[in-house]
């Protein structure tokens, strides 16, 4: 356990690895005592740093969703990340690299609230009633931790690893098995990646009910209006300056987004 001087030392150093395009060491290296209650505390500084600066909080995201991540970190369920309305990407708008530590991209099947999800008791069929629409999606995750050498504790203070993110239309989640939407990322016509939605803790809507409950425990709500990303059907994929990516979801359409160099903002 860390004290709070400490949480704030850490949070400190996140935004300025974040601000100025700097990977830093795993910060369980340099906080030895961290510990997962620790992690939450810190991204919800760096979090509150940002709204106080005007971001708006858009939904959250889920991470290590999948049995083979939870394994690989050593944990034996998600954690989870926020969605603010900075971290909105646009398919009409290229994405410079540069202003990103080490960007990839994930796959996945994410979900836009019709109404507000209940909190501790909530459970996928109260998922399915209070989804306006499944949408494709790709986030953007990046890493302020050098080379990714991430703990658990480390991808939770970085807001899960969380850096932006895309959505396309969608469709009434009545209309789809949500077990069973194939999804492809392809770049120039190659594929990169494909997956299917139950990687997803079997079903991405297990997924947003567990955040749902999650999130209760500290007094958030999951509100109407909100996006919720459950985790990625697919591998990550690192990104380079040139690329478009596209991916593909039977059944419910596609998303594209474009990088270009740039130049890191000021």
């Amino acid at each position: 356990m860390l004290t709070d001087p400490q949480r704030q030392r850490a949070a400190q150093i996140l935004r300025t690895a974040e601000h100025r395009r700097t990977p830093v060491d795993p910060l369980t290296d340099t906080f030895p005592d961290i510990g997962t209650e620790d992690a939450y505390e810190i991204q919800l500084l760096n979090i509150r740093h940002r709204l106080a600066a005007g971001a708006q909080v858009r939904g959250h995201k889920v991470g290590l969703s999948s049995p083979v991540m939870q394994r690989m970190m050593g944990v034996d369920e998600p954690d989870y990340g926020h969605l603010l309305d900075d971290m909105e990407l646009s398919p009409d708008t290229p994405v410079p690299v540069a202003r990103y530590c080490h960007p990839r991209v994930e796959v996945e099947v994410g979900f836009v609230l019709g109404d507000d999800l209940p909190g501790e008791d909530c459970t996928p069929q109260d998922v399915l009633h209070a989804t306006e629409r499944v949408v494709p999606a790709l986030e953007l995750i990046d890493s302020r931790i050098r080379d990714w050498r991430i703990s658990i504790a480390d991808t939770i203070a970085d807001n899960a690893s969380s850096a932006g993110y895309l959505i396309g239309e969608g469709r009434d989640p009545r209309e789809l098995d949500l077990k069973a939407i194939d999804a492809r990322l392809t770049s120039g016509g190659e594929l990169l990646a494909e997956g299917r939605s139950d990687a997803v803790l079997g079903d991405p809507a297990v997924s947003v009910a567990w955040l749902a409950r999650t999130v209760a425990r500290f007094g958030v709500p999951l509100k109407k209006g909100h996006v919720v990303l459950p985790g990625s059907c697919t591998r990550a994929v690192d990104v380079t300056a040139g690329q478009t990516f596209t991916a593909e979801f039977t059944g419910l359409g596609q998303v594209s987004l474009t990088f270009t160099e740039g130049d890191a903002p000021s």
